[in-house]
Parts: C-alpha cells; sequence; structure tokens
C-alpha cells in the first residue's frame, strides 16, 4: 500500500458534538471526492489568536491547532495541539463564529493548497507512528516539513531545510487571507463579528 492510497474514514463526529449549526455558519460537512490532498492553514482569532493547521486524510481535514503559527525557520519548532477532524468543506471557511459558541471568534484562510505524503507509509501509518513528513504546495508555506508527535496531544510542526526555508517571520510579514485579502478586523466587520477582539491578531 503506497501513500497515494486512501486512508480509512475517519469520523466528524466530535466536530458535530461540539457545534449547534442552527447559530455558528462552520459547514456540517458531508462527504465529497477530490482529486488530490488539500492542506489549509486558518487563523483563528478565539479565546487567544492561533492557527489550525489541516491536512487531508480519510475525507476529513485532519487538525491541530499552532498557538505561534507556522514557521519558515527550521530552527523553530512549533508546538501543534491535535484537535478534531473536520470536514473537507471547512478549508473554505472565512468567516465569524457566534461568541458563546465552541471557537467563537474570527476565522481567515491564511494558506491553502495541496500536499504530499513523503515515503510508502499511509497517512493512518504515520499519525500511528507519530512521525508525518509532507511537502506543501501552498501561497505562503511551501516544501518540506515535519509534524512529530511528543505526547497525547502534543506534536512539533517544523520546516525542514530546503530552498523555501527562511528566518522570515511568514505570520507577521502576510497577515492577510489568501482568499478575500482582508485581515482578522476586516473579516469581523464585513461579517458582523467582534472588530477589536479580532483587530488584536492582526500586525500593528
Amino acid at each position: 500500500m503506497t501513500a497515494a492510497t486512501s486512508a480509512r474514514r475517519r469520523s466528524l463526529s466530535e466536530y458535530r458534538r461540539k457545534r449547534d449549526f442552527a447559530t455558528t455558519p462552520e459547514p456540517k460537512g458531508g462527504r465529497r471526492k477530490s482529486t488530490a490532498r488539500l492542506f489549509v492553514v486558518q487563523k483563528h482569532r478565539a479565546t487567544a489568536l492561533h492557527y489550525d493547521f489541516r491536512l487531508e486524510a480519510g475525507g476529513v481535514l485532519v487538525s491541530w491547532a499552532v498557538p505561534k503559527g507556522p514557521s519558515l525557520n527550521p530552527a523553530e519548532k512549533r508546538l501543534a495541539m491535535a484537535v478534531e477532524d473536520h470536514p473537507l468543506d471547512y478549508a473554505r471557511f472565512e468567516g465569524v463564529i457566534p461568541e458563546g459558541e465552541y471557537g467563537g471568534g474570527t476565522v481567515m484562510v491564511w494558506d491553502i493548497g495541496t500536499y504530499e505524503l513523503e515515503g510508502d507509509e499511509t497517512f493512518e501509518a504515520a499519525m500511528r507512528r507519530g512521525r508525518i513528513v509532507f511537502t506543501l504546495h501552498g501561497k505562503k508555506l511551501r516544501g518540506g516539513w515535519t509534524l512529530v508527535r511528543t505526547g497525547g496531544r502534543k506534536w512539533l510542526l517544523m520546516k525542514r531545510r530546503d530552498r523555501s526555508a527562511s528566518e522570515t517571520d511568514i505570520a507577521s510579514a502576510k497577515p492577510r487571507s489568501v482568499l478575500s485579502r482582508r485581515l482578522l478586523a476586516g473579516i469581523a466587520r464585513d461579517e458582523g463579528g467582534d472588530i477589536a477582539k479580532a483587530a488584536t491578531g492582526d500586525p500593528e
């Protein structure tokens, strides 16, 4: 079995349990086929600012919350906390989750693209082993990356040394949505969210 072989189907039950879809505009999610493995990074100003890093596998987006966001510097290891799987439709969700709902706050599609697993392991095998090695083809994030589990839900997201590595602070240098070119405050303003709260996630 190669890495390109479909992994086992994953469940969205935890994702759906945490949300009231009569209130939140987030997608409930069905099953759809995609021709390439998606990845997305969503900048999310909820209780605190963080970046949600998501890789398509098994018909869903396997997800991690990265408090400081991805770094292009291979010397920097970024904490990534595993969270519930999200539906594939979530990859283009950008807007405001109502306050009081799970994850209430403003969401931006900060980067999106496709990815490739490296080696012959399936995604599920790499998850079980606690080491996922992949190449990103995004608008902001490119080249080789690794996710390594350090225990429980804790993983580390690391850039590998290649031509796309850099000491540039990519989160500060490119703070806008790749879909709408808006900052978080702009999304909050347009979608009826808390502008002041969202603005704390934008560069000064």
